[in-house]
């Protein structure tokens, strides 16, 4: 278990770190909250300009919710701190 929860601890300091990805992370989770991300992903299956790997990562990311809450609420509490 302290395995998990550290490797967890890990992804959420280097999204975080990585500003492109620590964003749209948070505007995920937002859409979330807000029911809208199902819509945000059915546009982001059919935008040409991006790669499938990147549309399949980022769909990914929005499967795990609680990931992306875990993230926006460790970003709002370590945003003292960098």
């Amino acid at each position: 278990m302290t395995v998990a929860w550290l490797q967890e601890f890990e992804s959420l300091e280097e999204i975080s770190q990585q500003e492109d990805i620590r964003l749209l992370c948070l505007r995920m989770a937002a859409l979330s909250r807000g029911g809208g991300l199902e819509s945000f992903l059915r546009h982001l299956a059919h935008d040409d300009e991006l790669d499938d790997e990147t549309k399949g990562t980022v769909s990914e990311l929005a499967g795990c919710q609680s990931f992306l809450f875990a993230l926006e609420d460790y970003v709002g509490k370590t945003r003292i701190l960098h």
